[in-house]
């Protein structure tokens, strides 16, 4: 297809804004990158800079140091958002595959229940009391998985409309002439058919998991079972102890000096890493799956 000169023009301006903004994206990431191998006392009498005038490993050597517990805490998020990803994706799209069967007599009903969660929730002290009290998930790996499987239902409409605007019912009744029962249908229809809608709604749960950091700060007291993030947090809060004056009154001459500003940054590269590497894998499903199962249904 030939473009015209405006169309070729307006192409221009929209890879040059793109360019642009993709720069301004990348630039916070380069300098909390740089900022990380910062000398800390650079840091805090120059400020930021893309050029630091003395590099210091002092933050990744500190960090180091508990290398078992950050691998550890590392292995616990990786499970805990590998298993609450797949659990929570097939949770989801089941739940949603009778919502886009129009000819199933209650899919408005569902539909209405859970649009209704999209507008109000139980809030924080109930949460807590039925998955402690009666629910039991306190200090286990339960309680990192289970309370985020099917709290958002945005992401349920998602994968609702991308079925009703991508998959006819034609396909589905072919099925069922040819003997195909529900569960067949669904995983041998319906599932390959949505691949861009699951590695969206896949990818904004995984992110969740992640980044949780609320319910092992509500559910969690043995420390085995920190996620990195929990981890991060708790090391933070002991730095911040030890160049604290309290820490220095109580320890005397064994008190220390840490680099706390460079393991914040530290602590963020660390944090990001593994979200980095899994997005370019995704990016091409990511803006096919939220147009197509964002359009009304």
């Amino acid at each position: 297809m030939i473009q015209t000169r405006g169309e070729r023009a307006f192409t221009v301006f929209s890879a040059a804004v793109m360019g642009l903004l993709s720069v301004f994206a990348f630039v916070p990431f380069l300098l909390i990158f740089i900022a990380s191998f910062t000398d800390e006392h650079a840091l805090i009498r120059d400020g930021y800079s893309f050029f630091p005038k003395l590099l210091s490993l002092d933050a990744y050597a500190y960090m180091a140091s508990s290398s078992a517990t950050f691998l550890r805490a590392y292995g616990v998020s990786f499970l805990v958002t590998i298993l609450g990803t797949g659990i929570g994706l097939m949770i989801t799209s089941m739940l949603a595959y009778p919502m886009s069967r129009r000819d199933f007599k209650y899919h408005n009903v569902l539909a209405f229940i859970v649009f209704f969660t999209l507008l109000f929730s139980g809030g924080v002290v109930p949460s807590y009391m039925l998955w402690s009290k009666y629910l039991h998930v306190k200090d286990t790996l339960a309680a990192l998985i289970v309370p985020n499987l099917l709290t958002n239902g945005f992401h349920v409409l998602l994968i609702r409309n991308y079925y009703k605007n991508n998959v006819p019912l034609d396909l589905i009744e072919s099925a069922q002439i040819d003997g195909a029962s529900e569960l067949r249908t669904f995983f041998r229809i319906m599932l390959p058919l949505s691949v861009p809608v699951m590695a969206t709604v896949g990818l904004f749960m995984g992110l969740a998991y992640w980044n949780d950091w609320i319910n092992a700060l509500y559910f969690i007291t043995k420390p085995q079972y920190y996620g990195i993030q929990n981890m991060l947090i708790r090391l933070m809060n002991n730095i911040q102890f030890l160049n604290s004056g309290q820490a220095s009154s109580i320890l005397g001459a064994n008190a220390v000096a840490l680099p706390s500003t460079a393991i914040r940054m530290a602590m963020a590269v660390i944090g990001i890493l593994p979200i980095l590497f899994v997005l370019p894998f995704l990016q091409k499903y990511l803006t096919k799956g939220v147009v197509i199962g964002a359009v009304k249904g």
